[in-house]
């Protein structure tokens, strides 16, 4: 049921709004593609084996099995008897894990400080858990860590699993979304096949391949799909800005035009005005002459 946090996470933002279909173009068929390939794949690797597959190991084995006949039917009786609870279980993991992606997303247009958060997100999942093993198990000698598997399990899961790879996953839905974080979920499965069949020396069987490859591939659609809208939505950002800076020009135009017409109306206006006191001086020199003709003549 884990395998299927793509498909929920691309249910829920898709009725959130944070994603779209877009079904005519080749992205958005290239998503929806991808998806469900992916999706397959997991589940072919997880429930068919086919044909075992012979593969080198670092013959390194870090479970020693003691009584493998006893644990073997322990671990069957376990199985069957509790196996819808442990659906259930794993479809409210996959729930929750989709939940958390989309609250990321959320979080990081307000708060995004990806270290902050982690460090918040941290310590109170340390007190949540702490109080959770506690109402389960309280003998001490299993809290006690030795120099051993233990004391590397735990360093591993506080300083990768919980510190660097919630900051890498909060900072990968930052740059592209919940829908493009969860694609990779299925591609653990690829790394665990690998590992438990060179390090835990357990066989390797041909699903595990097939679904391998179509999981790489499924994974290839979706961020082959995911960039090209990247790509589509930068560049129609240009041509919102030119097309603000072509409003912008208009408005400086008509400007410039009304202090035109206004300087050529004050040079309008001064024109007149040098006029009007041109003429005053002509009167003027006439009347001189004329008072002065008129003293001559008296005389």
């Amino acid at each position: 049921m884990a395998n299927l946090v793509p498909a929920v996470t691309f249910i829920m933002v898709v009725s959130l709004g944070m994603e779209k279909l877009n079904l005519r173009t080749k992205a958005g068929k290239a998503k929806i593609v991808g998806t469900i390939i992916g999706i397959g794949g997991a589940m072919i690797l997880t429930f068919i084996k086919g044909v075992e597959i012979k593969m080198g190991s670092f013959h390194l084995n870090l479970l020693h099995h003691q009584n493998d006949v006893g644990s073997h039917s322990h671990a069957t009786t376990i199985s069957t008897g509790n196996t819808i609870l442990g659906s259930l279980y794993a479809m409210v993991s996959a729930i929750s894990y989709a939940l958390w992606l989309i609250i990321q997303a959320k979080m990081n247009e307000r708060y995004p400080t990806h270290y902050s958060s982690t460090t918040l997100m941290s310590f109170w999942a340390s007190l949540l858990s702490t109080m959770f093993a506690l109402c389960f198990d309280r003998d001490l000698s299993q809290w006690r860590l030795g120099w051993n598997i233990r004391l590397l399990i735990v360093a591993y899961a506080g300083i990768v699993a919980s510190g660097a790879m919630v900051v890498v996953i909060s900072w990968c839905v930052h740059m592209r979304g919940p829908l493009f974080a969860s694609a990779f979920n299925p591609l653990v499965l690829v790394i665990v096949a690998l590992a438990s069949c060179t390090m835990l020396n357990e066989n390797l069987y041909l699903g595990s391949i097939i679904g391998s490859v179509l999981i790489v591939c499924g994974l290839y659609a979706v961020v082959w799909g995911k960039s090209k809208e990247m790509k589509k939505n930068n560049q129609l950002v240009p041509s919102q800005s030119s097309n603000e800076f072509d409003t912008v020009e208009i408005v400086v135009r008509h400007v410039v035009d009304d202090k035109r017409n206004h300087n050529s109306n004050n040079g309008l206006s001064n024109t007149s005005q040098e006029v009007k006191d041109n003429q005053d001086s002509l009167e003027a020199v006439q009347h001189e002459k004329q008072s002065e003709y008129l003293q001559n003549q008296e005389v």
